[in-house]
């Protein structure tokens, strides 16, 4: 029932606009409630006994229950069936089970959804009491218990993400980082080691994600050859930054994989080492290489940055020529995913708002609930990553399709021909 409003507008509780919504969710979900109900009944209503009276009716209603969802708090009396069969195989009455408000549901999914995303972007679980009951008209369901309990379910999401079957997915590409945050791991050096993929269907999405010591050799061996026994296929390429054992432990597990080492990282790299001075000339340099119009221009263009620095800073010339055939590996893909392969960029952006989080938070409490504050927030930020380019030749970098400049030249059919 609708209260009575003041000389504003406003009731003691709320606007009389929410306490509108509200009313309406309520009988809509009531009228809901009383369809399915009915609905069941008529179904089964030629199932008799041997005095030929009905085996399910209607039994008048449940207690009343307050329900949260996106429109507020609402109250509800969900419909009570009497069914009288018997199992034949258990030998136990059969019983209605709604689908639209099981007995246990006191939250909408929309709601159980936003709570772990309002608590990883910022708000502290203190604050979801009084910042929640003035948006849903009541606290119900939303203490700081509330979240506890949702910190264990993400831990365990995050153990059945990675121990879930890889033989089925094939990754085409992946990017590989250390991503050093100020949450509790069990190591003060402890990175975040994340691996993320597209596969040949062109999804993006996350492979992996654990903790590692000093991004070592050791930790990436341990994550990869863990996804290898899990049944991940070697990539076709892998896309990390400089200074990494990632490389090694690729070697190790995944020997086919071509390497392309992050420009991003690179260049920054060059210009530490380089006098203030140096650098914005350097920088554009650099920027010629991997922007160059193909490989046989970026040849060049390292050429003349070799030609242009090798007097003052041999040392600097030298973290790019030994590293060329990696930083240019790029090139000898499709052009439109260029872009794509030549940064880890897809994991920096990612964990731009984790940090954000693990900021707010001073800390996560736990290794296994710090992992899973981060597992959850990639989680909800992967179905708005940006697809890959041309996602529909991806399959044909995986068919092992040859490209000159950019474009493909050859298909693995023709070539046998």
């Amino acid at each position: 029932m609708l209260s009575v409003v003041n000389a504003d507008g406003a009731t003691p509780n709320s606007s009389l606009i929410d306490e509108i919504v509200r009313e309406g969710a309520r009988r809509m979900l009531a009228a809901a409630l009383g369809a399915e109900g009915n609905a069941y009944i008529a179904e089964l209503a030629d199932q008799r006994d041997e005095l030929g009276r009905r085996l399910v009716v209607r039994n008048g209603f449940h207690q009343p229950r307050k329900v949260t969802t996106s429109a507020g708090t609402v109250e509800v009396k969900a419909p009570r069936v009497n069914d009288k069969r018997v199992d034949e195989a258990s030998g136990e009455r059969k019983r209605f089970a709604s689908a639209i408000l099981p007995p246990w549901c006191r939250k909408s999914p929309k709601i159980s959804e936003v709570l772990p995303l309002l608590y990883l972007h910022g708000l502290s679980s203190g604050d979801f009491v009084p910042a929640l009951e003035q948006f849903l008209g009541s606290s119900v369901g939303l203490s700081p218990a509330t979240v506890t309990r949702l910190t264990t379910q993400w831990q365990a999401d995050h153990t059945a993400f990675q121990d879930r079957d890889l033989s089925a997915t094939d990754y085409v590409y992946v990017w590989a980082d250390g991503v050093h945050l100020r949450i509790r791991l069990e190591e003060a050096k402890a990175a975040v080691l994340v691996l993320m993929g597209v596969r040949a269907d062109d999804m993006k999405e996350l492979i992996a994600m654990t903790d590692g010591y000093r991004e070592s050799s050791e930790a990436w061996a341990g994550l990869l050859r863990d996804c290898a026994r899990r049944g991940m296929r070697a990539p076709v390429l892998a896309v990390g930054v400089v200074a990494l054992g990632f490389w090694n432990a690729l070697n190790e597990v995944f020997t086919d994989t071509r390497h392309q080492r992050c420009w991003v990282h690179k260049t920054a790299n060059v210009l530490d080492a380089l006098p203030k001075s140096a650098q914005p000339a350097a920088k554009r340099a650099i920027q010629e290489n991997y922007n160059a119009e193909d490989k046989e221009h970026a040849a060049r263009a390292v050429r003349n940055f070799e030609c242009a620095c090798q007097a003052k800073s041999p040392k600097v010339v030298k973290r790019v020529t030994d590293d060329e055939d990696e930083l240019l590996a790029f090139f000898d893909f499709l052009a439109e995913h260029w872009v794509h392969l030549r940064t880890t960029n897809p994991i920096k952006s990612t964990f731009a708002t984790v940090r954000l989080r693990t900021k707010v938070t001073k800390g996560a409490g736990s290794r296994g609930a710090a992992l899973a504050m981060v597992f959850k927030l990639i989680e909800s930020a992967q179905v708005r990553w940006r697809a890959v380019n041309a996602p529909h030749l991806v399959a044909l970098v995986r068919a092992g399709a040859r490209f000159e400049r950019g474009h493909l030249v050859e298909r693995p059919e023709e070539a046998g021909a």
